[in-house]
């Protein structure tokens, strides 16, 4: 399993100029946590488990900078970089009113 725990991670838009969102997260045994904001994020937080092969799966809220009130859950693959980092793959899908799947990428920064 890995350990998350202190780790930052930050998400990956098609323009790097573009403002993202990031998140340091938390864990404990397989329960992994955390809060976000940031970019089009105004404030956020995730809580899921983590399997054995370095999965996570969320359940996630966030508010965003127009108002909208998101809920949902996602499935973040890891992927170990060349440079040690990991990256997460993330599918995920938005419940009621802003209903939507979609991918996305989320990179760990390093300091």
């Amino acid at each position: 399993m890995i350990n998350y725990d202190g780790r930052t991670f930050r998400a990956v838009h098609a323009d790097p100029d573009q403002p993202a969102s990031s998140a340091v997260y938390r864990q404990r045994g397989d329960l992994v946590w955390a809060e976000f904001g940031g970019g089009e994020v105004r404030r956020g937080s995730l809580t899921g488990l983590c399997g054995e092969d370095g999965t996570v799966e969320f359940a996630y809220t966030m508010v965003l900078a127009d108002g909208a009130v998101i809920s949902g859950r996602s499935v973040n693959t890891p992927e170990f970089l060349p440079d040690g980092r990991i990256q997460l793959n993330e599918r995920w899908e938005r419940y009621g009113e802003h209903a939507e799947r979609g991918y996305s990428t989320i990179v760990e920064v390093v300091e």
